[in-house]
């Protein structure tokens, strides 16, 4: 025995347990408590490896809970448009494209043909409207004042009474504007939840028969609305910052503004699309339009916002996959790399385990084992600070922002895959060296 000690002085001590037999469930986490003191040994090392990882996770938590959040706020405001709303105007509103000059060559729809809409078979209602906004930034450029105290940034509409047979105006205190008032041009407002409260901020309810001063004009207050939804981008909506008044009214205050949209409301939900035709021919016959020309106006429902939205939505989607890859495939490499490192210093223990018996498989599971643990650790700290950013941003910044189960296991799944996907072939490395050469490694 002196004499072997002296043949081989450098070599590998084992744990007599590493010789026996084990159950492979103990086996396993064995592996796993080797990984995680193999990991303890070179903190630095590690935490560079998997900092990738995390930013990777990271971002896709935080997107995911964003788009989650976003989603939530749009299809509230889809599902109050209305399934049965139908929305007229001389070019769509969004789209993803750039949008042809032609467009904008168009001319402007008539609010009288709103009348002749509602005569047809198919449509409830229909009302003329107009807003004066800055659509890029969807807020107003009105100023609304009563005596020191100023709204700053109002939006402007202008409807006929009909808009309230389309759509709930949610009325808090007071009474909406009638056809009298639409005739005779009545300078009445209906002011938004916050314009109402910014001007009458001792008593909202005790701005009804109140005037306010509108462009230089004197404006009786006859109704204030309910609070609406959060806005898509967080915080104050600035649908709750708005006046609204006859779209008679609107038109003597702005003579120069013609830029109207009609609403309409079918008869029965089931009936959307009967109406959208009648709608279709009622305006080609107002456009005097040949049958062999393309319409110059257009028809769409919930559902054109829905689609929209769904094609935005997976763009984000994308781009958020795009980025994250990147940090995932460059944590992917790290662990590909300190892997690597990990075979090379660990050659004479691999070579010493396969002298005493241990096979390749056994030797290829442990080493994948470190590479899917070093990968989940990463996604698990990526996780927590993608909660917690979530978190920051949803009750911080008052930003729509909603965590994801489902993305969540995903990012952890992922991780597992990128620890098996980078790992496989240094554990394969390992477990193909020959015993001779690696007991012979300094």
């Amino acid at each position: 025995m002196a004499t072997l000690g002296k043949t081989f002085p450098q070599t590998v001590t084992l744990p007599v347990r590493s010789l026996v037999r084990k159950p492979r469930a103990s086996a396993l986490g064995e592996e796993f408590v080797l990984a995680l003191d193999t990991l303890r040994k070179n903190p630095l090392r590690s935490a560079l490896t998997i900092l990738g990882i995390v930013i990777g996770i990271t971002t896709v938590i935080t997107v995911s809970a964003m788009i989650n959040g976003l989603n939530d706020n749009v299809l509230a405001g889809i599902r109050e448009l209305g399934s049965d709303t139908i929305i007229a105007y001389r070019f769509p509103w969004a789209g993803l494209s750039h949008p042809p000059s032609a467009w904008f060559t168009r001319k402007e729809l008539q609010p009288e043909w709103a009348e002749d809409m509602e005569k047809l078979p198919h449509v409830l209602a229909a009302s003329p409207s107009m807003r004066i906004f800055m659509p890029q930034f969807g807020s107003g450029t009105a100023d609304v004042r009563r005596g020191a105290y100023r709204a700053k940034n109002v939006i402007l509409q202008g409807n006929s009474p009909s808009i309230n047979r389309i759509f709930d105006m949610k009325i808090q205190f007071g009474r909406p504007f009638d056809q009298n008032d639409t005739d005779h041009r009545t300078p009445v407002v209906m002011l938004g939840y916050d314009t109402a409260r910014i001007l009458f901020p001792e008593n909202a309810s005790q701005s009804i028969g109140q005037e306010v001063t509108l462009n230089g004009q004197l404006f009786t207050v006859i109704g204030t609305m309910e609070k609406r939804k959060q806005g898509i981008s967080g915080g104050a909506n600035p649908e709750d910052n708005i006046a609204v008044m006859p779209v008679t009214t609107l038109r003597k205050l702005y003579p120069n503004k013609k830029d109207y949209v009609i609403f309409a409301k079918a008869s029965d939900p089931t009936m959307v699309s009967e109406a959208v035709e009648e709608m279709r021919e009622l305006l080609r016959r107002k456009r005097r339009l040949s049958s062999d020309k393309p319409d110059d106006f257009a028809l769409f429902t919930s559902d054109y916002f829905l689609d929209l939205w769904n094609k935005i939505s997976g763009l984000v989607f994308l781009l958020m996959f795009a980025v994250a890859s990147v940090g995932l495939i460059v944590g992917g490499i790290g662990v590909m790399n300190i892997m690597l490192v990990s075979v090379t210093e660990r050659t004479r223990e691999i070579g010493v385990r396969k002298a005493i018996g241990a096979r390749r498989n056994s030797i290829l599971a442990q080493f994948l084992i470190e590479a899917v643990t070093l990968s989940a650790i990463g996604g698990i700290i990526g996780v927590l600070f993608g909660s917690g950013l979530t978190l920051l941003l949803r009750y911080g910044l008052s930003v729509p922002a909603t965590l994801s189960v489902f993305w969540i296991v995903t990012a952890l799944v992922l991780c597992a895959f990128i620890g098996i996907g980078f790992g496989v072939y240094p554990a394969w490395k390992a477990a193909r060296l020959d015993p001779v050469e690696a007991l012979r490694y300094e």
